[in-house]
């Protein structure tokens, strides 16, 4: 333990050792390198000098989606991803900003909390939609505000 200026700060050391595949003993990491799946470790058997790879990636907190109806799923950002294709259907906008859309909402969700309702989420898509293509934002409004007749797009068209 460490005291400074008032504050007590704790200093927990987390010591997992890899074991050996092959022998079961200690191994040391000789390579670590970030990679697209997690971080790459290169490792050697301290006793039987074997070598093998590890990968390593960082486990997301699951965010509970609460649908309008009380049901409850895990948040899918492929299920986001395919509506917004279908919103950006013919339209210029790429791939990767679609991603970066969805990548964002997901950060904004991780820091919510562990349970977030559909309503906050549509209205995160519709507000980012509208910012960046009119016309996508009017057809992901008329899924997401189920649209029942030309009243309803009229409104969303008045305030694009």
């Amino acid at each position: 333990m460490i005291k400074k200026r008032g504050y007590i700060l704790y200093i927990v050391y987390l010591v997992v050792t890899m074991k050996c595949l092959y022998c079961s003993s200690a191994t040391r990491v000789t390579d670590k390198r970030e990679a697209p799946d997690g971080t790459r470790r290169r490792r050697e058997c301290l006793k039987c000098k074997k070598r093998f790879t590890t990968y390593e990636k960082a486990v997301k907190k699951t965010i509970v989606v609460v649908k309008k109806d009380g049901r409850r799923e895990p948040f899918s950002a492929d299920k986001m991803k395919h509506g917004l294709v279908n919103a950006f259907m013919k339209r210029p906008v790429s791939i990767e900003k679609i991603d970066k859309i969805i990548n964002d909402i997901e950060e904004k969700l991780r820091s919510k909390g562990k349970e977030v309702k559909s309503e906050y989420i549509g209205k995160m898509v519709m507000s980012k939609l509208k910012r960046l293509d009119k016309v996508a934002y009017v057809r992901f409004a008329s899924i997401y505000m189920d649209f029942k007749n030309i009243k309803d797009f009229k409104e969303v068209i008045s305030e694009v």
